[in-house]
């Protein structure tokens, strides 16, 4: 078995790593024992900074975790996908129309890349994607089935545009 070590060079402030087994001679032993305290705090001085800096870019105080209310949101606009946009879009694909997926890479080549315009093709329809909206006109760009409120489709805009930037991760398609 192959240990690490982190050991600063007895000459200069360069750090080395080295492999060593895993009995350590007792002349190794003494020699790390006897390196002096100063050589050990000026290490440590030179470590510390970077190894700081690093838990803090890393720290959940700097990136607070998603908000209960984000979350809710997420899931709502995901129970609003399952319920008026799975059957077409299922995992973000599209049956009706395979280049008009709602994948990041055909949304911006279409032009419909932002929450803004995710939502007005929602709430109006485009060419054979239908409008959920209350006040969609024309009657026959319009979908049949139930409308959807502007809050609602707010939150689905959300949700497609958080999947569309994850490349559509985890959308389950069963459950409520």
């Amino acid at each position: 078995m192959q240990l690490l070590s982190l050991m600063p060079s007895s000459n200069t402030n360069i750090c080395s790593f080295s492999t060593q087994s895993k009995y350590v001679s007792s002349r190794r032993q003494n020699q790390v024992a006897q390196i002096p305290k100063e050589q050990q705090l000026n290490f440590l001085k030179t470590v510390a900074p970077p190894l700081m800096a690093a838990i803090l870019a890393f720290s959940p105080l700097l990136h607070p975790p998603v908000s209960l209310g984000q979350t809710i949101d997420i899931q709502k606009g995901a129970n609003l996908f399952r319920q008026a946009c799975i059957g077409c879009h299922d995992a973000g694909g599209n049956i009706i129309q395979p280049g008009e997926t709602l994948f990041l890479k055909d949304l911006q080549r279409n032009g419909i890349d932002t929450e803004e315009e995710i939502y007005r093709v929602t709430y109006s329809g485009k060419g054979r994607m239908p409008g959920f909206g209350q006040n969609c006109t024309p009657r026959g760009q319009c979908t049949f089935g139930p409308r959807l409120q502007e809050e609602d489709i707010k939150l689905l805009a959300a949700f497609v545009k958080l999947q569309a930037d994850q490349g559509w991760p985890n959308v389950e398609t069963t459950g409520d």
